[in-house]
């Protein structure tokens, strides 16, 4: 028990290491096979790659200490991204580089590595970095403080023990973010083949069975196609406005910190930053607010409605981004839920029509068509979204079509929005303090693990 485990100092515990401070400035795609780490790069628990990354020219030192291998605890030191830290593995395409303002951490010989990361990945440090940082507009820590971390020292055994288990526990949880990937990407791959390439129509036409489909379905298709003011689409099929397959659409709020007389209501805010986090199971950073019952009941989200990004943004990222709710995703949350500010709420006409119009979205931001209706104002992108829901046009066969459509695709989202990748995250939280410390016995988390799972 904790009684028996000694506390020593982070910087006992393992090597702290800051990056290289780079010069020169220039972009490398991705597949150049060098990437460096810098702190806009680090999230919990994982690094996030944007469309380019940054890499720095002119370099003269050795580079090999600033190296990444698998394993790495790399720590962001200032910004918006002081103290937080993951386990970095090594891209399998070439080199990460430590920046400078990133820290890296590697257990010492009487140390194990995971149990390392997670006496770093956790609450504790978080709220000690808040306590001891510096600087108001940017915050920062340095080696030094990361140094003074006091973290538990068990037995070499038993760290192992508890690394691993609570590196299964992780392991489950990106099992279930890459079967999430998986069923997007099949939820995806029918979309296009259906509603942008027409390939059941252009099979039709050739003669041919629509393939992975039933003759009952494939009935459903037209066997050729006419002309339209973009080209050559189904006969019978129209091209319809965006926003004309809405019954409305609303701004979003932003509520207040505290509840007062206007703002009593507790209320999750769902801004444009949150929707990759939610695609990928997680709510942990979306912030809990107050607004008005008024405000709530022309913007409370249900199942169906699409957020969509109106204003954000940066040089390699457009705005536009967005998500299609359901009942899974918006009961994580313990009370309503409505879109930022920053954001608009889009409620389609019907739920058939809802899963098209999701699915529509996702495909125009992953071919990088919302460039199109962003403009700046003040440094700020915005998405011009009365041109957008006025100009989007959309490829809408008939209601039978749509609603096969809808009972194929709708089950996939409903699969990929209730693996409890945010039950396990949450219990995973909540055990790893107890475990690290001492104060739960491993066989008594694996016995509650279990239990959650079964």
């Amino acid at each position: 028990m904790s009684s028996e485990w000694n506390i020593v100092s982070l910087g006992e515990a393992a090597e702290i290491f800051t990056g290289f401070a780079f010069k020169g400035d220039c972009y490398l795609p991705p597949n150049s096979g060098v990437r460096v780490v810098r702190g806009d790069n680090v999230t919990e628990h994982h690094l996030r790659w944007g469309e380019k990354e940054k890499c720095w020219a002119a370099v003269t030192k050795d580079l090999e200490p600033y190296l990444l291998t698998a394993g790495d605890i790399v720590i962001g030191m200032d910004g918006s991204k002081v103290g937080k830290n993951f386990a970095a593995v090594t891209n399998a395409d070439g080199k990460c580089l430590l920046a400078q303002r990133v820290a890296r951490a590697r257990a010492r010989i009487s140390f194990d590595q995971s149990f390392l990361r997670y006496s770093i990945c956790n609450r504790n440090f978080t709220h000690y970095v808040k306590k001891i940082h510096t600087g108001t507009s940017i915050p920062h820590i340095s080696k030094g403080q990361i140094e003074q971390f006091q973290i538990f020292s068990p037995p070499l055994e038993a760290q192992r023990d508890i690394g691993l288990f609570l590196s299964k526990l992780d392991d489950r949880i990106q099992i279930l973010r890459e079967t999430n990937t998986l069923l997007e990407k099949i939820a995806q791959t029918i979309f296009k083949s259906w509603f942008v390439d027409f390939d059941p129509v252009r099979a039709k036409q050739e003669g041919r069975i629509p393939e992975g489909m039933d003759e009952e379905t494939a009935a459903l298709f037209p066997d050729s196609f006419e002309e339209s003011e973009l080209g050559m689409v189904p006969r019978g099929w129209k091209l319809t406005p965006f926003g004309q397959l809405l019954s409305s659409a609303i701004g979003g709020d932003w509520g207040s910190d505290e509840p007062n007389s206007k703002d009593d209501t507790k209320v999750a805010i769902i801004r444009g930053t949150d929707i990759p986090d939610l695609r990928a199971g997680s709510k942990s950073r979306i912030p809990i607010r107050y607004t008005s019952q008024k405000k709530l009941s022309n913007r409370k989200l249900k199942d169906g409605d699409i957020v969509l990004e109106v204003s954000g943004g940066s040089k390699g990222q457009p705005t536009g981004r967005s998500i299609y709710l359901t009942d899974s995703m918006l009961q994580q949350f313990d009370c309503p839920a409505e879109p930022a500010s920053f954001c608009r709420l889009l409620r389609p006409k019907s739920n058939d029509v809802g899963v098209l119009l999701g699915q529509h979205m996702t495909y125009i931001y992953a071919q990088g068509r919302t460039w199109e209706y962003q403009n700046q104002s003040t440094g700020i992108s915005n998405f011009q979204t009365t041109h957008f829901l006025e100009t989007e046009l959309v490829a809408v066969p008939s209601d039978e079509v749509v609603s096969v459509f809808a009972g194929i695709v709708r089950p996939l989202i409903d699969r990929s929005h209730a693996t409890h990748i945010q039950e396990l995250a949450d219990l995973r939280d909540t055990l790893l303090p107890r475990l690290i410390s001492g104060k739960l016995r491993l066989p008594e988390a694996e016995e509650i693990v279990e239990e959650a799972i079964a």
